[in-house]
């Protein structure tokens, strides 16, 4: 890299360090609480960059625009200090911005490959999607063409295990892709670092890991890191702009700890690990037609669209049932929720159940605790509140009586203290945020679950939990009833 372009990604402070400000060792990036004094003057400094450059960068106060930037600060040369900026992932629907440290990845390299793979892929999902409204229209319409439904399945499930391989095979070669240094000069592929998972979406491209794979690229000695949020305050309401964060657990609990071998850091805060029964998915029933799985509080159903490979129910699902697909879950439990998950292998039996729930006849029973006493502790009920048919905006704009999408969920209280109720919550419809909205709007119950950031007080879980789940089997027609003690 030239001089020239050095001078634009190292940055010098206005003013030179105080006496203690350089720290004598690299504070660790998971620490929670403000960051050192150093890091805090490079991050107030690309802050008042951002402000400068707000009509430039509009987006980042859209709903759903901010995100995550960063600092560090590194000793170019004995007594020479500067500091570094990143974003995460991607800034003006570009990778690399003049200011900020490049990717971990080759741009030119990726951009190679990576647009005929994602039209492969939306092609194939184009295809699935057609075979699945044909197999959905001729079970109910032409029940009597058996023959024919079983030959359109064959196909669905084809198409859809062969996007899932190349699906799979397109994450590998992007992580691949990325080559991780360390303080010791050493190389690690992405991949190599999650094995024999996945890496989850996004893995790498977080502000800390840019930043450090730049100083070591240039010789800079790493001495204080800094990580901020900036724009709109995310859907789930966790985050505010200007303030500090620790580093990602999901991604750089990974990156991170690889990338500062051979530095002196401080030593991370302890972080006990969830015991194996709370992390795995357990199967508990399986058969040609559907599974119904327990699963794991802080873990998505399915991976994102522009993620197909991150940690997900449906990714850990995929090697044992390769003909899996995200519109087989019914519905898909938000990441935040744990408990029991029913999933359809087919259209056919996923259209059953589907009927199944809209007429209650299966009943998906949660439970919850929510914020505050109700008026009756023992009562019940039911609410009628239709939904816009979005999760972003304020919690009273989500609802919309009159043009709304209906939405239903009856209720039941069973328990209650001074500052809590046990609420058991039956969905009659299936929307996203339904029963966390039901609960928290002044037109539900008027009482957030506990634990939830965006319509409540942030705790260490959302106190959500799908405990109960009895259907009949499409097939063959036996009632089937499964449990699963809620952790709280």
């Amino acid at each position: 890299m030239s001089e020239a372009r050095d001078s634009q990604i190292l940055l010098s402070f206005d003013a030179p360090p105080l006496p203690g400000d350089v720290p004598a060792r690299l504070p660790s990036p998971f620490a929670p609480g403000p960051p050192v004094r150093l890091a805090r003057v490079a991050a107030e400094a690309l802050q008042h960059r951002l402000r400068l450059e707000q009509a430039r960068w509009e987006e980042l106060w859209q709903p759903g625009g901010g995100k995550m930037f960063g600092v560090l600060v590194v000793e170019a040369s004995p007594g020479r200090l500067g500091f570094l900026c990143a974003f995460s992932g991607m800034l003006g629907g570009a990778w690399t911005v003049e200011g900020f440290v490049p990717p971990l990845f080759d741009p030119e390299a990726r951009a190679a490959f990576l647009p005929a793979g994602e039209a492969e892929l939306a092609a194939m999902g184009r295809k699935h999607a057609e075979l699945t409204e044909q197999c959905a229209r001729l079970a109910q319409q032409h029940p009597g063409r058996e023959a024919e439904l079983r030959v359109l399945e064959a196909q669905r499930r084809e198409v859809a295990h062969l996007r899932a391989e190349r699906s799979r095979a397109l994450w590998r070669q992007l992580s691949t892709g990325f080559e991780v240094p360390n303080a010791r000069g050493e190389l690690r592929s992405m991949s190599a670092l999650f094995a024999p998972r996945p890496p989850p979406g996004g893995a790498g491209d977080c502000a800390a890991p840019k930043l450090l794979a730049c100083a070591y690229r240039h010789g800079w000695k790493p001495l204080a890191l800094a990580e901020f949020w900036w724009g709109a305050t995310p859907v789930g309401g966790e985050r505010q702009s200007g303030a500090y964060y620790p580093a990602c657990d999901n991604k750089c609990g990974t990156v991170l700890p690889f990338m500062l071998e051979g530095m002196e850091v401080e030593p991370a805060p302890a972080r006990p690990a969830p015991p194996i029964e709370e992390s795995a998915v357990r199967v508990l029933y399986e058969d040609a037609s559907l599974l119904v799985v327990d699963k794991p509080h802080g873990l998505p159903s399915v991976p994102g669209r522009h993620s197909p490979g991150r940690d997900s129910v449906l990714v850990r699902l995929l090697e044992r049932f390769p003909d899996l697909t995200s519109t087989h879950f019914l519905p898909a439990l938000e990441a935040e929720v744990s408990g029991l998950q029913l999933i359809a292998r087919d259209t056919v039996t996923q259209a059953a159940l589907q009927r199944q729930l809209s007429r209650g006849e299966a009943e998906h029973r949660h439970v919850a605790w929510v914020d505050g006493r109700l008026a009756h502790a023992q009562g019940q009920g039911r609410i009628d509140l239709p939904l816009r048919g979005t999760t972003s905006g304020a919690l009273e704009t989500l609802a919309n009586p009159r043009n709304g999408k209906q939405a239903l969920t009856e209720w039941r209280a069973t328990q209650s203290s001074e500052a809590r109720t046990r609420v058991l919550l039956w969905p009659r419809t299936r929307h996203a945020m339904q029963l966390r909205i039901h609960a928290a709007h002044p037109l539900g119950l008027g009482l957030p679950i506990v634990g939830d950031p965006r319509f409540g007080v942030e705790g260490t879980r959302l106190m959500l939990h799908a405990e109960g789940l009895a259907f009949t089997h499409p097939v063959t027609g036996e009632r089937l009833e499964f449990s699963s003690p809620p952790p709280f």
